[in-house]
């Protein structure tokens, strides 16, 4: 589950990870009222205007904002809340800004430079171990210089049965050039930081930049945070942070009424039973030379209700131009699922506007085929892999 930046550095801060404060603002009345406290709390002069959007890159896109007084921070409020925000990591649509951070300005004058680092704490599947990954390249696209320049990205993996441990940190410190104060402050930033992303049950945290300020301290001025949805029961103030507006409404729909669901960019709705065989079907359609629309799972129940269901869901994608439905009859039977498909597209009458190729295969499988054939509805039926991926070929290509 994804979460804002204001959101991520709640958590951060709450394990004694120093960083950029700020005040969320849901208009510009209440952004200047933010601006106001942070300069009483702070000192800061300067305010930096931050959309929060669940998206990378947001500078690029101009969500990202420097207010030198309060009239500019009113109006930056009002240009960006509001605003369709288009990023690298945003579909061509964008992404609406529903509220901003108003945070201080960390990059004041000082007795040295301030340096840009990037750091992110993450799994490392391939060695089932945690890693933080770091570069002296903040503030940039890290995928930019893992390929540019890749000699500049270091990687620090934990040993599960001992955790994170301080040779570990102080190496870090050392990597990124650091030395005195800042060399302390990043050692306990690591320190902090890794214990964040456990205690959390985090499955990615990712600062970008962390900043050595012109005074030596050391602070995130970003915080991209993705939480474990499985881990959530145990972290109910987290589930908490969940903003469906930032989500695919789509998606949000589906798990709400108990489908395993994920928008995809293909035309070919799919419904299946089982992820192992949603991925093989995914397979299937790839193979026919399209695109699959969707993975959606209906689980263990394909009866009437659900079907019907599944078939909303899939439609309010305009993109969807053939569904395939490919369930195995081991749980539920065939004929049980082919009178589910007969009497959901009887319930829908002609909203239903794609051709709908079926495949049954298990128990009762051939009575199945029958009842598809023999209803009377423009529904076709298949028995093998690749019969139904010449039918959604066909299907397409007329």
């Amino acid at each position: 589950m994804d979460i804002h930046e204001y959101q991520g550095k709640e958590i951060l801060a709450s394990y004694g990870v120093k960083v950029q404060r700020g005040y969320v603002a849901n208009n510009p009345q209440e952004a200047v009222a933010a601006a106001k406290q942070l300069t009483a709390e702070t000192g800061t002069g300067w305010h930096v205007i931050k959309a929060q959007v669940h998206a990378g890159g947001r500078g690029k896109g101009g969500g990202v904002k420097l207010a030198k007084n309060l009239q500019q921070v009113e109006e930056l409020a009002e240009q960006i809340i509001g605003m369709q925000l288009i990023t690298p990591q945003t579909s061509a649509e964008g992404k609406k800004v529903h509220k901003v951070l108003v945070a201080e300005d960390v990059y004041y004058p000082g007795e040295s430079e301030t340096s840009e680092f990037y750091m992110s704490v993450l799994l490392n599947r391939g060695k089932g171990r945690n890693m933080i990954m770091y570069s002296t390249e903040g503030g940039m696209d890290i995928e930019e210089v893992a390929e540019h320049t890749p000699e500049l990205i270091f990687t620090e993996e934990i040993d599960p049965t001992v955790g994170l441990q301080g040779f570990q940190a102080r190496r870090i410190a050392f990597n990124l050039g650091l030395s005195g104060n800042a060399f302390k402050e990043m050692v306990q930033f690591v320190d902090a930081l890794y214990k964040a992303y456990i205690g959390s049950d985090s499955s990615m945290f990712e600062i970008n930049p962390v900043l050595k300020t012109s005074d030596n301290k050391i602070i995130a001025v970003d915080a991209k945070v993705n939480l474990d949805d499985n881990a959530l029961y145990r972290h109910p103030k987290l589930a908490e942070y969940r903003d469906i507006r930032e989500e695919n409404a789509i998606e949000v729909e589906a798990k709400a009424a108990g489908l395993n669901y994920v928008d995809l960019d293909g035309t070919v709705g799919c419904m299946v039973n089982g992820a192992g065989l949603a991925m093989a079907t995914m397979d299937l359609i790839k193979y026919a030379g399209f695109e699959p629309a969707n993975f959606l799972d209906v689980g263990g129940t394909a009866d009437a209700k659900r079907v019907e269901l599944a078939f909303r869901i899939i439609l309010k994608d305009p993109a969807v131009k053939a569904i395939l439905i490919n369930i195995f009859g081991g749980i539920v039977r065939c004929d049980r699922v082919a009178q589910g498909v007969i009497d959901a597209y009887k319930n829908m009458g002609d909203s239903i506007k794609v051709p709908i190729i079926v495949r049954l295969q298990g128990t009762n499988a051939e009575l199945a085929k029958e009842m598809i054939d023999n209803s009377g509805m423009p529904i076709l039926s298949a028995v093998q892999f690749q019969e139904a991926a010449d039918q959604v070929k066909a299907a397409l290509n007329k």
